[in-house]
């Protein structure tokens, strides 16, 4: 196996920077590898308008640090109150790369999300009619599913009908953590994808519960069985162009990832690339890690890849990564493998 790569710099299609001093700690983290990324809008109060969109945006670039360069991609958070008008308006002006769809209650900053698909049938319509990307949350919320669970039965409940009544929806599964994910978005007819994230390659729902809770481990959608695990490292690895690299990188202080009710969410801005580059190792397809972490993600957003690149070396000493990050909201723990990682960025 090669001991150094160089790949097209890679971005995120899939990002939590949060706002004010807790995007000021983790933007830096992300920015120092990374191109661009998908931002998330579920702010308090979440970003629901182009103007919500452009003012984000703002702060975004007055946090990066100087000498950085970061193109932050928004996008907005669906309601049931979102005016098509104003979706087509922002992505018309450049302003938006997709529009958000949460299940109210399925995960961190969600509660203003949709509860009826019904309502939104407009806004969905005419983002088919521009080809303007929806991101999911796949998740169903009611009570009586098990959580680990709710992924399978929002595929066959809400995802494939949704798609069968607007078969020109183009779709992104975000951080797929089962088999039946992968199944479906590798078969499924018509315009979708799917993203997966650093943590679900690295962990099952074995390394979260067995020998003590590890709240640092516990995100939405939760990490599942080991067949999963493996299911997401095959696609990842296998080439395929529907499948690439979303981080889901979600900071919380650890006073609230470490509290009786700890917030879902694994912070993995700073080590994404060395993890990557040890699963595709361990699976044999280093010559795939250019397409997931840097090809397939603008292809499927109708962009460039990056002119710059990135290059990774291994080394026989593992990187020294900090166990968490110090911010102005309080420290972030860092996503930990479980192992040491070689591969260092070095360029």
């Amino acid at each position: 196996m090669p001991h150094t790569i160089t790949i097209p710099r890679p971005d995120d299609w899939h990002l939590h920077l949060r706002d004010g001093a807790m995007l000021e700690g983790v933007l830096p983290e992300t920015a120092r590898h990374f191109a661009r990324a998908i931002i998330m809008p579920n702010l308090v109060p979440p970003v629901v308008t182009g103007d919500d969109a452009a003012a984000y945006r703002d702060r975004i670039m007055a946090a990066l640090p100087e000498g950085m360069r970061f193109t932050p991609l928004m996008t907005l958070y669906l309601t049931e109150a979102t005016d098509p008008a104003d979706v087509a308006a922002a992505h018309a002006a450049g302003l938006i790369h997709a529009v958000k769809l949460y299940p109210a209650g399925a995960t961190t900053n969600s509660a203003s999300g949709v509860r009826d698909l019904s309502k939104v049938t407009a806004v969905l319509e005419k983002m088919a009619e521009i080809g303007l990307p929806l991101c999911i949350h796949g998740e169903v919320t009611t009570p009586e599913v098990d959580i680990f669970d709710r992924e399978q039965v929002f595929l066959e409940t809400v995802l494939d009908p949704l798609r069968r009544r607007i078969p020109a929806l183009k779709v992104t599964l975000e951080h797929i953590t089962t088999s039946h994910g992968i199944d479906y978005v590798a078969g499924a007819d018509g315009d979708i994808a799917g993203t997966i994230t650093t943590h679900h390659l690295m962990i099952n729902r074995n390394h979260m519960l067995v020998g003590g809770i590890r709240p640092h481990y516990y995100c939405l959608p939760v990490a599942k069985r080991s067949t999963h695990q493996q299911a997401l490292r095959r696609a990842a690895t296998s080439g395929n162009p529907r499948f690439f690299l979303g981080t889901d990188s979600a900071p919380h202080t650890d006073p609230n990832k470490e509290s009786a009710c700890g917030c879902a969410g694994v912070f993995s801005a700073t080590n994404t690339l060395s993890c990557l580059a040890h699963v595709f190792e361990e699976e044999g397809a280093l010559d795939r890690l250019e397409g997931f972490a840097s090809l397939h993600g603008p292809a499927r957003y109708g962009l460039a890849p990056n002119g710059d690149t990135i290059t990774l070396e291994k080394r026989d000493t593992p990187v020294d990564y900090p166990p968490k990050i110090e911010t102005g909201a309080g420290p972030v723990t860092l996503f930990d493998p479980g192992h040491p990682l070689y591969w260092h960025v070095i360029a």
